[in-house]
């Protein structure tokens, strides 16, 4: 029987080829997270989507993911997500059933990372909003949300300090990583140890390690 299979043309542009793939399993899985993707890879050729999307991205985001269902449920009024960058994390939990979240905010200092956040998470509707904000400079107080995510512990420079702005009470969950060789992690930590030393929240219902190739991811949901 002759092989018909064609040889792909090496003169395609690689986002058209993304696009057409990402739109094929979008429809063949239903996804609107992949849809999303499709959308991000068409409208927005500068984005880093690649990267936001890597695996170990992906993993550390389904990690949170199935920690917090695991350890709070699932029912939320509105989760802020701090550092959301592309809103990958937000669209995560979009995209799970197990969630009844009524609004997520992905708030970001950069402003120019808006416009793909909005595009990966259209198909939320009015649940999703992308605030171009500096986490100091919020009014946790006034908007109380019920859980608020950041999940770039090692970008910041004083952790406690940014914990201390936040109401007594609020749910919180935190990622760092020991990934000291990356020039723009300006505070990581050795160990899972040293991290609850230094979030040192009041109530911890999870505290847990990711192993990567190069690195540990370190995880902390509860409350200051």
């Amino acid at each position: 029987m002759m092989d018909v299979t064609q040889a792909g043309n090496a003169n395609t542009d690689w986002r058209e080829q993304a696009y057409d793939l990402t739109r094929g399993i979008a429809a063949y899985a239903a996804s609107p997270l992949v849809a999303g993707l499709a959308r991000v890879i068409s409208k927005h050729p500068e984005a880093d989507i690649a990267n936001a999307f890597n695996h170990k991205q992906v993993a550390c985001k389904m990690w949170a993911r199935d920690s917090l269902f695991e350890t709070c449920g699932g029912r939320y009024r509105h989760i802020w997500v701090l550092g959301g960058w592309y809103g990958v994390l937000p669209a995560v939990l979009f995209n799970d059933a197990r969630f009844d979240i009524a609004a997520i905010d992905s708030i970001d200092i950069d402003p120019d990372v808006a416009a793909v956040a909005k595009t990966l998470n259209r198909e939320a509707g009015d649940r999703f909003r992308a605030v171009t904000g500096d986490m100091y400079a919020l009014d946790y107080a006034a908007a109380r949300p019920d859980l608020v995510v950041n999940t770039s512990c090692e970008h910041i420079a004083d952790l406690p300090a940014w914990l201390a702005v936040l109401p007594q009470g609020t749910n919180v969950l935190l990622q760092s990583n020991d990934y000291f060789s990356e020039p723009t992690h300006i505070n990581c930590v050795a160990s899972l140890a040293a991290f609850e030393a230094m979030a040192a929240l009041k109530e911890v219902r999870f505290s847990g390690e990711l192993p990567t190739k190069n690195y540990a991811r370190f995880m902390l949901i509860g409350s200051v």
